[in-house]
């Protein structure tokens, strides 16, 4: 394919904002790009770009697609007065009652949006203890349908009973298994999931470490809570990042999921295991449960990153909510800075990706990189550079701007149109079953 008359926003070590440009795709990766008209190209497909700016697609460090079931839950009663509330009657009631098909469409349903809002590689974290066996073959499927890039895990968890424990470790280990022999989409990775610590044993960690043999990164809530730091303290005498250090979790493949309640010791753990940590200012806005340090984790060397936790995949927005989270809590207009914000979204996050796939340069535009790039029909006002692009992002940007999405060389959306999945059809399925989940927990009746 021959995109033409494009702006392109390169990103990458050297950010560049190169205007009426062509870039070529092969085989699903970037051959080359140069001003317009000095590509060499016959019988390529050609997508005009009509001046719109042709960028990566965007990353998602993590996030929970069956969380697209809880739109518009009101629970009865009481609202939940802390996090443990919100965890017990939203989640936990939630989880527990998707099947098969609500599994499949919850999936599907975050898939059209990712699509629809430009966001081309996400990393999910699944729950679903009356449905475990199978679950991330479904998952895998509905991506494979999508044509989105995401890699998977199942939350390992006490809280069901110690024979779901074992179950989500057996799920997560054939899946590791299927991926490593080369019997999943290329597009499709996998991660070793651990809910968090407050729900796993020792017995039921020690049995993960041993099911997972190395062969994959963890990927684990930590201390998003302060109720999670007060669990492992009570049970094991350390912090909860100590305690995962301790047994084997951590490390360069691993990631760690909030982090909100990690001091300046555990933060200092994590930077010297090369671990993983993804933010998510939306979800612990939401759930009052604080807002990590991601200034000082920054400094500290921590690898950052940005996920949404299974709010919707319009990922500029968690920029916005990221950029104005820290002023606030912090009272100081210095805090979090543009070039913060791309450090998380766009260079750890691809630096995740990249290390995800095997050294694929996924989240920049290079010769050789992945072809997971999107058009954005953004008009600015006022002048427009690659040293103020983080604010235009932020202040400027909108997820309905994403015209095009284009993952591994292949078109998704065109104009607005999406390509490889119906939304309509999809949406009227999640709803069916939706009503079905809810019934189970008598939100609505039969």
């Amino acid at each position: 394919m021959l995109i033409t008359n494009a702006s392109i926003i390169t990103w990458g070590e050297e950010n560049r904002i190169l205007p009426n440009h062509d870039l070529l795709i092969r085989e699903g990766r970037i051959a080359e790009f140069a001003p317009h008209g000095e590509l060499a190209y016959s019988g390529e497909e050609i997508l005009d770009a009509r001046g719109q700016y042709l960028m990566p697609g965007n990353i998602c460090a993590h996030t929970h697609f069956y969380g697209a079931f809880s739109r518009g839950w009101a629970y009865p009663g009481e609202p939940a007065t802390n996090f443990m509330q919100i965890l017990e009657r939203l989640w936990w009631r939630l989880d527990k009652a998707l099947d098969a098909e609500a599994v499949r469409y919850s999936a599907l349903v975050c898939l059209v949006d990712a699509i629809k809002y430009g966001t081309t590689t996400l990393f999910d974290h699944h729950a679903s203890p009356s449905f475990i066996e199978g679950s991330l073959d479904l998952i895998h499927d509905a991506i494979v349908q999508s044509g989105l890039r995401a890699s998977l895990c199942y939350e390992v968890t006490d809280r069901d009973g110690l024979d779901k424990a074992d179950a989500g470790i057996a799920e997560n280990s054939r899946f590791i298994g299927r991926v490593l022999a080369g019997q999943a989409d290329p597009k499709v990775k996998a991660h070793f999931g651990l809910h968090a610590s407050l729900t796993v044993s020792k017995e039921t960690l020690d049995k993960a470490l041993e099911a997972n043999a190395g062969r994959a990164g963890f990927h684990s809530h930590a201390a998003e809570g302060i109720v999670d730091q007060k669990d492992s303290l009570q049970k094991y005498g350390k912090s909860v990042i100590e305690r995962f250090a301790e047994a084997g979790v951590l490390g360069e493949r691993s990631i760690m999921v909030h982090g909100v309640h990690a001091d300046a010791y555990q933060t200092e753990i994590l930077a010297r295991s090369k671990t993983w940590l993804t933010h998510q200012p939306r979800s612990n806005m939401n759930n009052a449960v604080g807002a990590a340090d991601v200034p000082r984790m920054l400094e500290q060397g921590v690898k950052v990153c940005l996920g949404n936790d299974g709010f919707s995949n319009a990922m500029w927005d968690e920029w916005k909510a990221a950029y104005f989270i820290q002023k606030h809590v912090k009272g100081d207009p210095r805090a979090m800075g543009g070039y913060d914000v791309v450090k998380l979204a766009i260079e750890n996050n691809s630096a995740l990706a990249t290390q995800t796939w095997e050294g694929l340069p996924i989240g920049k535009i290079e010769k050789g990189a992945a072809a997971d790039l999107i058009l954005v029909d953004y008009h600015p006002i006022t002048p427009l550079t690659a040293g103020n692009l983080p604010w235009h992002i932020i202040f400027g940007f909108r997820d309905g701007m994403v015209t095009s999405t284009i993952v591994d060389g292949r078109v998704l959306m065109k104009d607005r149109q999406l390509l490889t999945l119906d939304e309509a059809e999809i949406a009227a399925k999640a709803r069916e079953h939706t009503e079905r989940t809810w019934a189970k927990v008598g939100l609505v009746e039969e």
